[in-house]
């Protein structure tokens, strides 16, 4: 096989012939019948389902707290936003280290991002850093459980409540992970999960956004269908105002479906990924050159969305799993990196350190524990 002069160069690696690919989507069995019932009902569009499945998603992740389904985990963070307050000039501290569409909806919002540093054995916000950063402007906290480990929370809600303000959690990792006992989705005002195609639970794509206030319910709802008193509507009230900005955010009933079939199943999926993640920290014990990220906490239980190295020379650890057909990536990016995010900060120094060296290896369900131990026999032997 040609060598390649990056791992970016690397074609998408296909699914058969032996290959472990890096992501693969969940689709419950369950999911083809939810959805063929929904398109043969009157409810397409957010109905019923849609319903069913936030009062669902609410007993499984989120303590009985209100949830509000969405049409992307970006929508519910963007609506997290709005309803914690934040206008044009506030600030917020929020991780360099995500997925853009963390951050990106401040740009909407005119809000300022002061961006906080990685700690070096999580790859979570550094809530060392987050105290350095905030000021009288700060107006909220944002942090995202990196891979599916929690951050820091003790810590951070500390913090948030010296300073009066609150937490919006980034969750699109961390479906079923908890913190000290408690279910990510109940912890802090504002949670928010991602139901994107390749995400523990699927619904094509979708969110949720969890809330602690229930008075905050109504406006969510309205918020997410463009200012309309929906509920008012059906039962026939046309004369009612629309007295803020709305947008259009709901989820669909095809969507729900989906995500109902997925949370039957939930345990034996989080179950199996667990599985896997605990074969790599195992399997990558004592190996030269290569560190497991997100072992070894007991005050809080992995997701087990990434398995992510630090490995030394990470560019030949890719190349040399690419040729033993097993697919591996960087995923996701420092947000400092990108123009429109007000380019590279010079306070960042783990993040400085660690940028050229982590790597995501293959974690879903359409892996078996013989594939994670082959992964692992293959960075064993050297690169």
């Amino acid at each position: 096989m040609t060598r390649h002069a990056h791992p970016r160069d690397m074609p998408l690696m296909e699914t058969g012939q032996g290959n472990i690919v890096l992501f693969h989507p969940h689709i419950p069995a369950g999911a083809i019948e939810g959805v063929t019932d929904t398109l043969r009902s009157r409810w397409i569009g957010q109905g019923p389902k849609v319903e069913l499945f936030e009062k669902r998603f609410s007993e499984r992740f989120a303590q009985g707290n209100p949830a509000v389904a969405v049409g992307s985990g970006t929508d519910a963070l963007h609506l997290a936003y709005l309803l914690a307050g934040l206008k044009e000039g506030d600030e917020v501290v929020s991780p360099v280290f995500t997925c853009t569409a963390t951050n990106i909806p401040f740009l909407y919002m005119g809000v300022k991002v002061r961006f906080a540093d990685v700690q070096s054995h999580t790859l979570n916000i550094d809530p060392g850093h987050v105290r350095q950063l905030l000021n009288e402007r700060t107006k909220a906290i944002v942090v995202v459980h990196y891979g599916g480990l929690p951050c820091n929370m003790t810590e951070l809600g500390d913090i948030a409540r010296e300073w009066n303000i609150p937490i919006i959690e980034d969750a699109a990792h961390a479906l079923g992970a908890t913190y000290k006992g408690k279910p990510i989705g109940g912890v802090s005002e504002y949670t928010m999960f991602s139901f994107q195609a390749i995400k523990h639970l699927t619904t094509g794509d979708g969110g949720m956004l969890t809330l602690k206030d229930a008075s905050e319910r109504q406006k969510a709802d309205r918020i997410r269908w463009f200012g309309i008193d929906r509920s008012a509507k059906q039962k026939g009230i046309w004369d009612n105002d629309i007295t803020e900005v709305g947008y259009k955010y709901q989820m669909t009933d095809i969507g729900a479906a989906m995500g109902l079939a997925a949370l039957d199943e939930f345990d034996q999926t989080l179950g199996h990924r667990r599985k896997l993640l605990d074969v790599y920290r195992r399997g990558l014990q004592g190996i030269p050159g290569i560190a497991f990220i997100g072992g070894d906490y007991t005050d809080r239980e992995h997701a087990a969305w990434l398995c992510t190295v630090i490995a030394e020379r990470r560019v030949d650890l890719q190349q040399k799993l690419y040729e033993n057909r097993i697919e591996s990536n960087q995923v996701h990016y420092r947000n400092d990196r990108y123009t429109v995010l007000g380019g590279r900060r010079d306070d960042l120094p783990n993040m400085d350190a660690l940028e050229d060296k982590y790597v995501v290896l293959p974690l879903h369900t359409k892996m078996s524990v013989e594939d994670a131990e082959r992964v692992c026999h293959v960075i064993r032997s050297g690169w």
